[in-house]
């Protein structure tokens, strides 16, 4: 069993200088958010996507922050592609201290219109599915180095609210993100006495590709009723990983991390 110290002064409390840090769909959007937050918190980063020339980009854009960056193609929806990738990954770093399980889809069809419920499928292999692959094939090298490890998953209070699903219907995103939200919790407890600890991060409305076509009532109730009256910046994610990975969060597993400016109380 490995127990994870905790902090005894605020020196580098919440520093991940150093750490090796793999992301999915760190290339865009509140991903991109994260990619940032750590490579300007001196962690090494390598991002896994699937536009891997978008993703090269922003690894050369990291370069004056020093540390090692490398970018991999990967669909997480794929379990030879995750594999493959981990392995590249793994060639990079000799070991992973920290994986964010970015990568998301969303939809706008409505359920029973949905043809051969391909919708559904693609959500559900991609949002929940796709962690779940990741997992499986990180948590084994965390487990394996005794070094334990952080995984944290972005997931969206979606999976606690449901928001117009008349005028936005969403139905594989929610259920995907409700369902993630619960394995996040599970896997806390099989991987805890390896020192592994996972959380969820549970957005609410941010600056991203996902929320970029919600309906104009949306954005309405977001600037007049959010108590924080502002769409959320995909670097204040970032920052709330970097705190999860830090030497500050030892004592945080299993909790689902609600980042909505209000959003929930509000609704």
């Amino acid at each position: 069993m490995r127990i994870t110290p905790p902090i005894t002064s605020m020196k580098g409390a919440f520093s991940v200088k150093g750490k090796n840090v793999v992301i999915t769909g760190g290339n865009r959007g509140i991903g991109l958010g994260i990619s940032t937050a750590f490579a300007q918190s001196e962690a090494n980063v390598v991002i896994l996507c699937r536009n891997t020339e978008k993703g090269l980009r922003v690894v050369e854009d990291f370069r004056h922050y020093g540390g090692r960056y490398d970018c991999f193609r990967c669909d997480i929806a794929d379990k030879k592609s995750v594999d493959h990738a981990v392995d590249q990954a793994y060639s990079f770093f000799d070991h992973v201290d920290v994986l964010v399980n970015n990568a998301g889809v969303a939809t706008n069809v409505e359920f029973l219109k949905d043809s051969e419920m391909s919708e559904w499928h693609r959500i559900i292999d991609t949002n929940l599915h796709g962690v779940a692959n990741m997992i499986y094939a990180v948590a084994p090298h965390m487990r394996k180095s005794g070094l334990g490890g952080r995984i944290i998953n972005i997931s969206s209070i979606g999976g606690q609210i449901i928001g117009d699903a008349l005028s936005h219907p969403n139905s594989p995103y929610h259920a995907s993100k409700a369902a993630l939200d619960h394995f996040t919790r599970y896997m806390a407890i099989e991987l805890g006495d390896d020192g592994i600890r996972i959380n969820c991060i549970a957005p609410g409305p941010f600056h991203s590709d996902l929320d970029a076509d919600l309906p104009e009532s949306a954005k309405e109730f977001i600037f007049k009723e959010l108590p924080c009256h502002r769409f959320g910046e995909p670097i204040e994610i970032g920052a709330y990983c970097v705190f999860l990975a830090s030497p500050a969060g030892n004592h945080i597993t299993g909790s689902i991390c609600v980042h909505d400016g209000g959003m929930l109380c509000r609704a």
